[in-house]
């Protein structure tokens, strides 16, 4: 059993507030994703995981043992590093072999685990390579095997996708993903892209100045943000957001239109709907509302519109490749049902 369980951290540089009061129990097995922009304090919450940083209060335990005080060699975790970190002078079969070959490891184990995690990652070609001998991609592949020959409780991710172009980044993302689900260790990845968090999470954790923002699994976080900045963050493109007035079951936007919905709420609010979430209809249909197209950005599958609705409030839509709009149309607009989001306009917090 992995489980890490994380109390109260808090950890300063000098008088920034990099954590505060980070509470979160990783499960045995469990792949968390920590996702924030950049000073959230991510890395630093992975490195404290991991030993190479020290909390200034709270406490990190893995395996029931208090990590307080235990070296970094001595947790049992293996730490996939957004640089490469290969022995320049070594070829790929001596940087896998390297680690345990300095534990001790009789040599007949370590050369059957290095040629099984080269052939389980597709990099046996490789092994007689040196490390600028190869792409950027069958680096990464070599500084993940590394951590697999290990065998570690715990698998860490310091943004391991950052330097490679989309197409791999795609690639490894589903290779992480589908080592997880053979390995089932206990994994903790931490990204600024919201698409890896998403797509790899069985948890996510969103991070903001050091706090944590929301805890869920990925459709959790989609679908009830607890906030307007979890609201923004997550998803591509990210939820409108909007002042709105709300009275009488209506929310008046863009200083004209109307919303209808159920609501209690009377007073300034804050509006989110994803941009899947409003439907383009045609004429003059009941419950919509008008807006002006500004911009069309064809995708492919899809295609994203911009509108201005009201007087200057900014929209888009996300509508398949088949619906057909032009710059300067008006259309009509309705939100999916149950698919508005209310936030308070001072906290933040959600409402509805």
């Amino acid at each position: 059993m992995a489980e890490v369980r994380i109390e109260n951290i808090c950890k300063k540089f000098g008088s920034v507030l990099a954590l505060d009061d980070i509470n979160l129990t990783i499960h045995d097995n469990e792949f968390v994703v920590l996702v924030g922009p950049s000073g959230s304090g991510k890395s630093t919450l992975l490195r404290i995981i991991a030993g190479l940083e020290k909390q200034a209060a709270g406490s990190v335990t893995i395996d029931g043992k208090q990590m307080d005080g235990i070296a970094p060699k001595d947790r049992d975790v293996a730490m996939v590093f957004q640089s490469h970190a290969l022995y320049p002078h070594m070829n790929v079969y001596d940087n896998l072999a390297f680690n345990q070959r300095i534990r001790g490891v009789p040599r007949k184990q370590v050369d059957r685990k290095v040629r099984e995690v080269a052939e389980r990652l597709e990099i046996t070609e490789l092994m007689k390579r040196r490390p600028r001998q190869m792409s950027g991609g069958q680096r990464q592949r070599v500084a993940i095997g590394r951590a697999l020959v290990r065998d570690p409780q715990i698998f860490l991710f310091d943004e391991p996708l950052s330097n490679l172009d989309a197409e791999l980044r795609v690639r490894l993302r589903t290779e992480i993903k589908r080592l997880h689900q053979e390995l089932r260790r206990t994994s903790v990845y931490v990204t600024h892209d919201q698409v890896e968090a998403m797509t790899l999470a069985d948890r996510v954790v969103v991070l903001r100045d050091g706090r944590a923002e929301q805890i869920g699994d990925p459709d959790e976080l989609y679908q009830r943000p607890a906030n307007v900045f979890v609201a923004g963050f997550i998803g591509s493109p990210a939820m409108n957001l909007f002042p709105g007035q709300a009275s009488n079951n209506t929310v008046t936007i863009g200083g004209s239109e109307t919303i209808t919905l159920e609501t209690e709420r009377s007073g300034p609010v804050t509006v989110g709907i994803r941009p899947e979430d409003l439907l383009l209809e045609r004429g003059e249909a009941r419950g919509t509302f008008k807006a002006r197209v500004t911009l069309i950005e064809p995708m492919g599958a899809d295609t994203l519109i911009f509108c201005v609705a009201g007087d200057s409030q900014e929209l888009s839509i996300r509508v398949p490749r088949y619906v057909r709009v032009r710059d300067g149309e008006t259309v009509a607009l309705r939100p999916r049902e149950g698919a508005v989001h209310l936030f308070d306009p001072e906290s933040g917090r959600r409402l509805n």
